[in-house]
């Protein structure tokens, strides 16, 4: 069944445990382009989400941090932070074990690929998903790629990845939807927390919606880290994303740099060119 749905959003946890410090008008209209996308979601039929996220050291440390992994579990537990200060209650969130095993067998028919039949999620995954399956009742699949540990995950190696997916989506009757989260420019857990270079999101977006693969990918962790921060190193979640599609191009739904949420915060989808089935 085709790829029915695929799309990026920003994740960091000041989204939610920050939401007043941001003025309500600008506050929502945000939010709802992440409620927008997860109607989108359900208006495709997707039987399962994909969340492509940059895992935070919460489950992959040093002593073992795959390039990529994905979960294969019937269930999976989140947030792993603390709930009162994420303000998002721990709860189970439903996988798919079969779908994920008969997706990771496929996609290590082109990359190398990690499973884990454990994850806990943390707020990369879960502050998208308290927009798009606010009841935490759609089965989910989590992806990693290394954006934290050097050497990180190369960019061509992350749109490889993104069309390894997209291939074994491809490739089962289940109708797949697929979400890249991270940040663009954001200097977490630094002095320059807040930080945003609104002008780097912009050019990258720019960039991203053109589906323009050598664009993609000419950054280097260098300038990355001295433009975007460390957090700049996230766009490996929008590039696979791309890869996904490399015919399509990408609608920007929301950008708005706002300080409070740390992160410029986006939301968007790749227009996708087939039809989907009825």
């Amino acid at each position: 069944m085709p790829l029915v749905f695929a799309g990026i959003g920003s994740h960091a946890p000041g989204i939610v445990n920050r939401a007043e410090r941001v003025e309500e008008e600008r506050r929502e209209a945000f939010y709802d382009a992440y409620r927008r996308m997860g109607q989108a979601i359900r208006d495709a039929k997707a039987d399962v989400l994909i969340v492509i996220a940059a895992e935070h050291f919460a489950n992959f440390f040093m002593n073992n941090m795959p390039a990529f992994a994905m979960g294969m579990a019937d269930y999976y537990e989140g947030p792993i932070e603390d709930e009162a200060w994420m303000r998002i209650a721990r709860r189970k969130i439903p996988g798919n074990r079969d779908l994920s095993e008969r997706l990771i067998a496929r996609v290590m028919e082109e990359t190398d690929v990690s499973y884990c039949e454990e994850w806990k999620f943390d707020h990369g995954i879960m502050v998208p998903l308290n927009f798009l399956t606010p009841d935490y009742d759609f089965p989910v699949i989590p992806a990693n790629i290394n954006c934290q540990g050097p050497p990180l995950t190369p960019l061509h190696r992350a749109w490889a990845f993104g069309q390894a997916l997209r291939h074994a989506a491809d490739a089962v009757p289940e109708r797949v939807a697929v979400v890249g989260t991270g940040g663009i420019s954001h200097w977490p857990a630094t002095p320059n927390s807040g930080k945003i270079n609104e002008a780097w999101d912009r050019d990258f977006l720019a960039r991203w919606q053109k589906n323009d693969k050598a664009a993609l990918l000419s950054y280097t962790d260098t300038d990355t880290y001295r433009d975007a921060g460390q957090g700049g190193f996230e766009i490996r979640t929008f590039i696979a994303i791309a890869g996904l599609a490399p015919e399509a191009s990408g609608e920007i739904w929301h950008y708005d740099a706002i300080p409070p949420f740390a992160v410029g915060c986006t939301v968007g989808a790749l227009t996708l060119k087939q039809t989907i089935a009825a």
